[in-house]
């Protein structure tokens, strides 16, 4: 329990937009930032447990961070930051491709917007225990590996005839407007 606090007390530290807030709060209110932090902890958990609009706040979270810390990394010159980022949004978007197949299925289990927001924290999380580093290297990479020809070859497949689609209805188009401008 004590190396939790210390990481606590250590993520607390940092200087990011959550902690200047907090020490806002703490200026203003007297409060120490470590109640501050705590309180607000626990009140988004009880939301995310009973409150309506529990969706919206998960997606929020899951989504408005990572993107503003993305786009502090597109902007910082290194490239670690950025690797961080983008191995996010992988994980987040296979999450969101298979929670849009299993959402009306899972949204009616109890506590299941408390259990995704945890699990997109837990990708968020900076340092070695990063969750969408560990899921990108123990199960995306390994698949992608295995299987990324025959996904490129599938890819090259659909572009092709999306490709002729395209041509075929630009092509009828053409032909429909110059038969309208002889009918007129």
């Amino acid at each position: 329990m004590d190396g939790l606090s210390q990481r606590f007390e250590r993520l607390l530290e940092q200087r990011n937009f959550a902690t200047e807030a907090l020490k806002a709060l703490e200026a203003k209110t007297g409060v120490d930032k470590r109640y501050l932090a705590a309180g607000a902890t626990i009140l988004l958990s009880l939301y995310l447990l009973f409150g309506y609009g529990a969706s919206l706040l998960c997606n929020l979270i899951g989504f408005v961070y990572p993107a503003y810390a993305s786009i502090k990394a597109i902007e910082s010159p290194s490239k670690e930051d950025d690797t961080v980022w983008l191995t996010y949004w992988v994980v987040y978007s296979l999450f969101g491709l298979a929670e849009f197949f299993s959402d009306l299925l899972l949204s009616w289990f109890p506590f299941y917007y408390a259990g995704k927001c945890a699990f997109l924290l837990f990708c968020m999380i900076p340092g070695p225990w990063n969750g969408a580093h560990m899921l990108y290297h123990r199960v995306i990479r390994p698949l992608f590996l295995k299987h990324h020809e025959a996904v490129d070859s599938v890819m090259r497949d659909l572009s092709g005839r999306a490709l002729d689609v395209a041509a075929g209805i630009t092509r009828d188009a053409k032909v429909s407007m110059t038969q309208l401008q002889k009918d007129k």
